[in-house]
């Protein structure tokens, strides 16, 4: 008989999940997407996003994880077997985004280094690009290897797989009991420095101070709505393969509510931070908060150092801090993610879990080989700009709308999450994942498509980023088209047998 593994307590559940959700995105996307979209005003929509899309989100894949027992494309084939393609298509996408998310917890591993004599000099920014990444080839080009993103990123995958093989209580849970932990004292160490530095008040009140103009304009809630999609790791299939691996007993909606806030939380602490180290630099330029505002990579790897230089003391100890917050938030995302093709191939080929770990891991750890370039920032650029897009959130949409009208299975999982949970389910949740979801995502989609194929057609806006058609089309569009077409052919293959190694080796995992 076939024994799955499991969490050794529900705190490793709970800390794994919330693990995966922080990510590098809760620290440079959301401080300057609530900034723009209305300041403290965009908290309204935020929380609504949060309570309407996220948690019930979050309820359902933890559901359908725990009541079926199997990585996303088992559980989607046991609801239905014409759906286990969607399954596959999560694991694609979490396979791509796999492959570059390990390049930019190298850099962050180069720089926790360079912090130590601020190596980045006083022009961040052609540090970056030309020091560091080298980049001295056109788009679509590959040019050479190099090593100073190559050798962090072989660490960063044998770091990674290397916990994976010691599979999910004894690899993934102790990793994250240990990680979260020590990014939570790293990051408030931060925040506590942060809002003592002059003008640090003038960066708070920026970050909150209220418009509440903008949250009439549809864009926020869109934009909330958003922030909450991408930052809770939902139709990744990574929460569905983790709920899994929960003992029968389990409150799936009180750990639904947990993660969904904890992950919240520590976006809000991760806007004081970054707010009040903006509000310290504008005070030392002698310009305004909004001059200094960024978001993403450049927020990262280009004007934190460009802050960091300019600190009254221990310049090098809070580069080391927060670029170390960096490479800890995103390990715990990146175990994640793998696990999701780690669970299918598991499932799908009966292989051991060490087979799964060298094939699905090492094809990932091979083809992010191809971000280590000099070309690299480019394919980086395009490939999650797309895959994000319209791997995603037309992943999410396409889920919410086969499980609330496809299949119609929003009563059993009401019912089935409502039998094992303290907090009951009722109408808040069924219309949150059937009509407010849907229509939220749905109209997501219709503007992204709307604005990035009529840039197709468009010679005075242009492609994303101004990049040529050619490479737009191999590097952006066919990334996401081929996660969706390389995961109906894995739904068309057999599955197979158990073999006794693989179930001998999911047993002892199992203890």
């Amino acid at each position: 008989m076939e024994t799955r593994s499991q969490w050794g307590t529900r705190a490793g559940f709970i800390l794994a999940a919330v693990g995966s959700a922080v990510g590098l995105g809760n620290i440079w996307r959301f401080p300057a997407t609530a900034y723009e979209n209305g300041g403290g005003a965009f908290l309204i929509p935020y929380l609504f996003a949060l309570l309407t899309a996220g948690i019930p989100i979050l309820i359902m894949e933890f559901t359908m994880g725990h009541k079926y027992r199997g990585s996303a494309p088992l559980t989607f084939k046991r609801i239905h077997k014409k759906s286990e393609f969607v399954g596959w298509w999560a694991v694609l996408v979490s396979f791509v985004i796999s492959t570059y998310y390990a390049v930019i917890i190298a850099w962050a591993m180069s720089y926790s280094v360079f912090s130590f004599n601020l190596n980045w000099g006083e022009d961040t920014a052609s540090f970056l690009i030309g020091d560091y990444l080298n980049r001295t080839v056109d788009p679509g080009q590959v040019g050479s290897f190099v090593p100073g993103v190559l050798i962090p990123l072989i660490i960063v995958w044998i770091l990674v797989l290397g916990i994976l093989f010691k599979g999910v209580k004894k690899g993934i849970e102790i990793a994250n009991r240990i990680f979260i932990p020590a990014l939570l004292i790293i990051f408030l160490i931060i925040v506590i420095r942060a809002v003592t530095l002059p003008g640090a008040v003038d960066g708070l009140e920026a970050f909150f101070k209220p418009d509440f103009s903008k949250i009439l304009e549809p864009g926020v809630w869109v934009a909330a709505y958003g922030q909450i999609f991408f930052s809770l790791s939902i139709a990744f299939a990574i929460m569905i393969t983790y709920s899994s691996y929960l003992p029968k007993k389990s409150d799936i909606t009180n750990n639904a509510f947990i993660t969904g806030f904890g992950n919240s939380s520590f976006e809000l602490l991760a806007g004081i931070g970054v707010f009040g180290i903006l509000g310290f630099m504008a005070a030392q330029s002698g310009v305004p908060v909004d001059k200094v505002v960024d978001g993403g990579v450049g927020l990262a790897f280009i004007v934190f150092p460009q802050i960091i230089n300019q600190f009254p003391a221990f310049n090098e100890l809070f580069g080391f801090l927060f670029f170390a917050s960096l490479v800890l938030a995103g390990l715990t995302s990146l175990m994640s993610i793998t696990e999701t093709y780690v669970a299918g191939l598991v499932d799908k080929f009966k292989i051991s879990r060490t087979k799964a770990v060298l094939f699905g891991g090492g094809l990932a750890a091979i083809i992010s080989l191809l971000f280590a370039t000099q070309g690299g920032l480019f394919f980086l650029d395009a490939a999650d700009y797309f895959i994000n897009q319209f791997g995603v959130a037309l992943l999410g949409l396409v889920e919410v709308v086969l499980i609330a009208w496809v299949f119609r299975k929003l009563k059993e999982f009401q019912t089935h999450a409502n039998e094992i949970s303290d907090i009951r389910l009722g109408s808040w949740w069924t219309i949150s994942v059937g009509f407010i979801t849907p229509i939220v995502l749905g109209y997501m989609m219709f503007g992204l498509l709307k604005q990035n194929i009529m840039k197709e057609f468009d010679t005075d806006t242009g492609n994303y980023e101004g990049y040529q058609d050619a490479f737009i089309m191999w590097g952006g569009w066919a990334v996401a088209i081929g996660a969706l077409v390389i995961g109906v052919i894995m739904a068309m293959t057999k599955w197979k047998a158990t073999s006794a190694s693989s179930e001998m080796e999911q047993k002892k995992e199992a203890k």
